[in-house]
């Protein structure tokens, strides 16, 4: 199945994909301005145009979704920040960026990525619909599981692993971006 047709068939499951990750008590990092209101910056002109998913961007390029995740979407991008990345083993970014490991960066990548638009209010309130806890089927396939915890959006992994939403709602021409200050595992 290609990647088109795999976010279509996540995006049902995904449209009850709804709640406020504003009102969770986050610690934003500083997007930049102009490109955060840029209707026309794409979710990867926008994180390009951030230091802080400069690790990001390199990994996206590696893998070639810079065209996917430049097309039309809408997707919502739980973006890992460099800080993010640098919680993972050392060596394990580089070993990842290199080309015989394209397979698993881009199943790594992609478990980041949710077909369609879903602000924090949408997150929150599925979260709260849904008795504290939602299951968002990622393009991946692979599914995340999003909580609150000390009035914070966490997103569990398949591996059991938590990841805190740093920052929301950054805007992009085809989607969202909600900054994560873990990288999750499929």
């Amino acid at each position: 199945m290609n990647f088109k047709k795999l976010m279509m068939s996540t995006l049902l499951t995904a449209a009850l994909f709804s709640t406020a990750l504003i009102q969770a008590n986050v610690n934003p990092i500083h997007p930049n301005p102009v490109t955060e209101n840029d209707s026309k910056a794409t979710i990867v002109g926008v994180a390009a145009s951030n230091e802080n998913f400069s690790t990001l961007v390199a990994a996206v390029k590696a893998a070639d979704l810079v065209e996917t995740l430049n097309s039309e979407g809408p997707f919502t991008v739980f973006a890992p920040t460099n800080d993010a990345f640098g919680k993972l083993p050392s060596g394990t970014v580089e070993t990842l960026l290199k080309a015989e490991n394209k397979g698993t960066l881009t199943s790594i990548l992609t478990y980041h990525v949710v077909a369609g638009k879903f602000e924090a209010a949408d997150v929150l309130n599925a979260i709260k619909k849904n008795n504290g806890s939602f299951t968002i089927k990622t393009v991946n396939g692979e599914n995340l599981t999003a909580s609150l915890k000390d009035g914070k959006v966490m997103l569990k992994d398949a591996k059991g692993n938590y990841s805190t939403v740093i920052l929301t709602d950054v805007g992009a021409s085809n989607g969202v971006i909600h900054a994560i200050d873990t990288v999750v595992m499929p």
